[in-house]
């Protein structure tokens, strides 16, 4: 009769399966592009839910503005007398042609190419080339959105299922679910206008800088101070590594991380500090130490580079 394995190594194996797990999951979602200037950018691509997300809080923005409108309009009509929402009925037509239309395109086109509803979830939309963002995409992707969404809509309202015109309208049914549900079958969650326009939603997320990732307080026995020794052991790529740490992993990560760290360059923790502490101030120094060198032409690319 074998021993069980101990409490500790089973939940180890745990995590560690969790922690495989998560980054298969985001290995999926992140692609690689190369710019017609020759920059290389790491992007991960937004999921079929957080488009429907966005796009949902986009239309509830849509109705909400156009419902105001309206009732300001109808409210002055009979004011004076006038037939107050009839007027505001015709103008209404006019109005959701445009924010139909033109909604979508007026924020895109702009600097932050995003809708108030991508924006709120960190989205925007990027060219697939890695090339700048144009307003012929744009304006081809949202076009298209009539085909995809809103056609759709308008049969699903005249749906008949009398006679004849039920198989006519089962086969319309079925053409326009298949461009609503695009999305589920490519793996870049791409509608047919972004095919069309060469776009893809891609997370923006905020640009850190140095003084604001290390934004923990000092710990009490004063601020982590590192010598160059132990500032020596990595390189640019643990850089990168530790950064993706900081911005994106769990707390159980981060604390394996900065444990495998402190073993590795014989650091001893001082009272009170944490795994974030340690970490933050790590990156900072390891950062800062990697930039002087560059300053002299020395390239230190990771652990294993000696020269």
């Amino acid at each position: 009769m074998t021993d069980a394995p101990p409490i500790d190594a089973v939940e180890e194996g745990k995590r560690r399966r969790a922690r495989m797990r998560y980054r298969e999951q985001a290995a999926k979602q992140n692609r690689t592009l190369v710019t017609p200037e020759g920059a290389v950018l790491n992007l991960k691509i937004s999921t079929f839910g957080e488009r429907f997300g966005a796009f949902v809080l986009d239309i509830g923005l849509q109705f909400i503005l156009m419902f105001v409108i309206i009732w300001a309009i109808a409210t002055v009509a009979g004011a004076f007398e006038f037939r107050g929402w009839q007027i505001a009925g015709a103008v209404a037509q006019v109005l959701i042609f445009f924010v139909r239309n033109f909604y979508f395109i007026f924020f895109e086109i702009g600097r932050k190419a995003a809708t108030p509803g991508k924006r709120a979830l960190g989205l925007r939309v990027a060219d697939r080339r890695g090339g700048r963002l144009t307003a012929n995409a744009v304006i081809a992707r949202n076009f298209l959105r009539e085909l995809e969404f809103f056609l759709p809509l308008t049969v699903l309202f005249s749906f008949s299922v009398d006679g004849v015109a039920s198989w006519i309208n089962w086969l319309l049914l079925l053409w326009c679910a298949i461009f609503v549900l695009f999305p589920l079958f490519n793996k870049d969650k791409l509608r047919i206008g972004d095919l069309v326009a060469g776009t893809m939603v891609i997370h923006a997320p905020k640009v850190r800088l140095l003084k604001d990732i290390a934004s923990v307080e000092p710990v009490s026995g004063g601020a982590i101070v590192f010598s160059a020794e132990q500032l020596e052991v990595y390189g640019i790529h643990e850089l990168h590594v530790l950064e993706d740490v900081l911005r994106q992993s769990t707390e159980e990560i981060k604390e394996s991380v900065a444990n495998r760290i402190a073993a590795k360059i014989g650091h001893s923790p001082q009272p009170g500090e944490t795994a974030l502490a340690f970490l933050e101030a790590y990156y900072g120094g390891l950062r800062r130490r990697l930039e002087q060198r560059m300053l002299f032409g020395d390239r230190k690319e990771d652990k294993y580079d000696r020269k």
